[in-house]
């Protein structure tokens, strides 16, 4: 059962990170204006998902991977979406809610982590 909910956490983010290739022109517009290169920052957090979702299905260095994506998921909960879901706008507010929940799942993953 630990690999299966290893698979069913890493595989969505892997498709999210394939997502940001695909779409980075698109998703650029929602980078916080403070950053400049906005796709840039699109592609290198496709990358990151990935990368993540692979340490976590083939179990190397998991525990530090976990952690890198939770507090990059909580960056995006908080700073990318939170505006939208404190004015109640669809679809922020379920963004900002995924986020935070897969954040706080990564946590959770990387403190039942050894390596």
């Amino acid at each position: 059962m630990s690999f299966i909910g290893k698979l069913l956490y890493a595989l969505p983010l892997s498709m999210f990170g394939f997502f940001h290739f695909m779409n980075a022109s698109a998703m650029a517009g929602i980078v916080p204006s403070f950053l400049p290169f906005a796709q840039f920052w699109v592609y290198l957090t496709g990358t990151a998902l990935i990368l993540a979702a692979v340490a976590i299905i083939i179990d190397k260095k998991a525990k530090l991977a976990t952690t890198l994506l939770g507090i990059m998921l909580a960056i995006f909960a908080v700073f990318v979406h939170l505006p939208g879901f404190l004015d109640m706008a669809q679809p922020a507010s379920s963004m900002f809610l995924k986020d935070t929940a897969l954040s706080g799942a990564a946590f959770f993953f990387s403190a039942h982590l050894k390596n």
